[in-house]
């Protein structure tokens, strides 16, 4: 099994419009939108890498960076 981790969310603020729905799909409230409405990762600790801020948003203004981790069982199974 392959986990994610975050590397960082890069949000394109002229493409943002501000719309809320990767705030609202966001299941761990990583995502909130700022005084000007646009969205930016308040929590990012937080993150799940569930990329669904990535795939919900209707302007591809979000892109979640991640990085590969193997588990235990995976480096189990390729030394097998």
């Amino acid at each position: 099994m392959v986990k994610r981790r975050l590397k960082e969310h890069v949000i394109d603020r002229e493409w943002c419009k501000g719309c809320g729905i990767c705030v609202h799909f966001c299941p761990r409230h990583v995502l909130e939108l700022d005084e000007q409405e646009k969205a930016f990762a308040a929590r990012p600790q937080d993150c799940i890498c569930c990329l669904l801020c990535e795939l919900r948003c209707p302007d591809l203004a979000i892109e979640v960076i991640t990085e590969e981790l193997q588990t235990e069982s995976a480096t189990k199974e390729q030394t097998e």
